[in-house]
């Protein structure tokens, strides 16, 4: 269990590093490029310990999973995003398979 819970957090830091590149990309200051830098660069660190436990397709994966769905979900609430109910849609049906995954593996 601990090392789908550091998936996860690999997860989480992924979604910082996209937060980064959308805060470069609308002002390059030092702090953006350390949400940046430092989110994927803390993602990728923790990925490749995971990935001594949980093979790496289901690993990359779920990574990508919760990358995807949590840069979704941020930029529906903090960049006024579309919240048209497909792309809810859509981002349900990621969560269940990542899911699904887990519950194979």
């Amino acid at each position: 269990m601990f090392e789908w819970t550091l998936l996860v957090i690999a997860g989480l830091f992924e979604v910082i590093g996209v937060i980064g590149i959308k805060r470069t990309a609308e002002e390059n200051n030092l702090l953006n490029n350390i949400m940046l830098y430092g989110g994927f660069i803390v993602s990728f660190q923790i990925l490749l310990q995971v990935m001594e436990w949980i093979p790496l397709a289901t690993a990359y994966a779920v990574w990508t999973g919760i990358g995807t769905v949590g840069a979704a979900i941020v930029g529906m609430l903090f960049f006024q995003e579309s919240r048209n109910p497909l792309r809810l849609l859509c981002i349900l049906g990621v969560i269940g398979a990542v899911t699904i995954l887990k519950f194979l593996e």
